[in-house]
């Protein structure tokens, strides 16, 4: 059953499952999984690494959108940007190694893409600056 079938089966949505930073980064972890489903042998520890980081990316999303205090929020979306760009760097490790096909990774660093600039922007937002986070 897809997300969006289950979402109207249980009619009322959580916080976070709201947001299209979320969904974008299960979009993401689905990507990751079948990365790491054809990872070569002797890859075991990347593979688990990119699990959890891939992972961490949307359960903190879900746990800063579910905060009440705005600094909160923008700490857990900070996490959650910094566990994408670990991703990322994962896939270029990745693409040194030639572990995948370049376009197989191209897309999950667009889908991290994605998640980063709106992570940011939420960030922003929640902390009320406006300034760029550097984090």
């Amino acid at each position: 059953m897809g997300l969006a079938r289950y979402y109207e089966r249980v009619m009322r949505r959580l916080d976070h499952e709201r947001l299209r930073v979320y969904r974008v980064s299960l979009d993401f972890l689905t990507h990751a999984h079948a990365l790491i489903a054809d990872f070569p042998r002797g890859h075991s520890s990347l593979a688990d690494h990119l699990s959890r980081a891939a992972s961490s990316v949307c359960l903190n999303i879900a746990e800063g959108a579910g905060e009440f205090s705005a600094l909160e929020k923008a700490r857990f979306y900070r996490i959650a940007r910094r566990s994408a760009t670990e991703c990322a760097a994962i896939l270029d490790v990745c693409a040194v190694l030639r572990l995948h096909a370049e376009d197989r990774l191209a897309t999950g660093r667009a889908l991290l893409v994605e998640v980063v600039s709106i992570l940011t922007a939420l960030v922003n937002r929640n902390r009320g600056s406006g300034q760029r986070s550097s984090e």
